[in-house]
């Protein structure tokens, strides 16, 4: 289901950067919004920048590397290309793109300047790592970077870090520029920056209707706002439809169920309703409509954010290709409010 006035402008921008407390399903929604944006159809490239390999677990895939990758294709000729970028390999590729180094930029390597640079420089591993899709949004099928050429990509996702770190994690390049205020490095950051406070980008947050997660979404979509940054969708994740109407919710949460009633339903399907049984069942009923009363809450917090909230079903059977392909049905109203055709691969 999806709540809230859908923004056409970010509806159409090309950089989808995905985050959400650890926990949440954030690669989950990830994978499903790049199956959505291809449907279209569309190229779409879903990268991850934390080496975890949640993509290729998802779609049940090899390991992605650092080559962008195949690894869906829908029949009506939309693909999805994946990309799990390393700092290492980034640097690489940036000293070779920026200086030339060429034969140098490995024997960097050799001597471990390449490892201290992406562990121990403070910011270079993030900025590598923007860097990676930020060439990927500007590279063009004739293989340049400008031009008239359509892009290689008609649209990007990226698993980005939690909200712990999405701030600081998007922001990095704009500090980077302040440091280095002239040459390659000062003019890569700041056109990395101008892309992610564009409309071009947008950044979708992924929570479950509980207290820390929803605190950790509303803290985040305050950062963004302040750092120029455009939160786009909130994606409530794992959503279980209540076991009882309201009429039922109420008489639990005061404790006024009607126990002949139950006990008659339990003897129809054969159980012995010992007064223990009928005790337990009606404190987990009181437990449920609390937890049902808390969602709420929690959903109303998100909903008093102006932004399009969607929320997606809890999976029983676990994450696989299958599932995730039905949750894409679910988001394909946060960008094409009229597209009814089930995403199938």
């Amino acid at each position: 289901m999806t709540t809230g006035r859908t923004d056409p402008t970010w509806a159409r921008a090309r950089l989808h950067v995905v985050t959400g407390k650890g926990g949440t399903g954030k690669t989950t929604v990830a994978s499903a919004l790049a199956l959505a944006l291809a449907s279209a159809p569309a190229h779409v490239l879903l990268s991850e920048v934390e080496g975890r390999q949640g993509i290729s677990q998802t779609f049940d895939v090899p390991p992605l590397g650092t080559e962008e990758t195949r690894i869906v294709r829908l029949p009506g000729g939309g693909e999805v290309a994946g990309l799990s970028v390393e700092p290492k390999a980034a640097l690489l590729e940036y000293l070779q793109l920026f200086y030339k180094l060429g034969r140098a930029g490995r024997l960097l390597e050799k001597f471990g300047a390449i490892d201290f640079a992406t562990t121990i420089a403070p910011g270079v591993r993030d900025v590598l790592l923007i860097g990676k899709i930020y060439e990927a949004n500007r590279r063009r099928r004739d293989g340049r970077h400008k031009g008239d050429a359509a892009p290689v990509y008609d649209a990007l996702v990226l698993d980005a870090p939690p909200t712990g770190r999405i701030g600081r994690f998007l922001s990095v390049n704009a500090e980077v520029a302040d440091l280095a205020r002239v040459g390659p490095i000062h003019s890569q950051a700041e056109a990395i920056t101008r892309l992610l406070k564009s409309g071009q980008t947008v950044v979708h947050l992924v929570t479950l209707l509980e207290d820390m997660p929803v605190q950790e979404t509303l803290e985040s979509i305050d950062e963004l706002h302040a750092k120029g940054l455009h939160p786009g969708a909130i994606v409530v994740n794992m959503v279980r439809e209540p076991l009882l109407d309201d009429a039922a919710l109420d008489q639990a949460r005061n404790g006024r169920l009607h126990k002949p009633s139950l006990r008659t339903q339990l003897a129809e399907v054969g159980v012995k309703a010992t007064p223990e049984l009928v005790a337990g069942l009606l404190d987990e009923a009181r437990d449920h409509a609390q937890r049902v009363d808390l969602e709420r809450e929690q959903l109303a917090l998100l909903e008093a954010t102006g932004l399009p909230i969607v929320q997606l079903p809890a999976l029983p059977g676990g994450v696989d290709s299958g599932s995730v392909r039905e949750l894409a049905d679910l988001l394909l109203p946060l960008f094409a409010p009229e597209a009814t055709d089930r995403v199938d691969a």
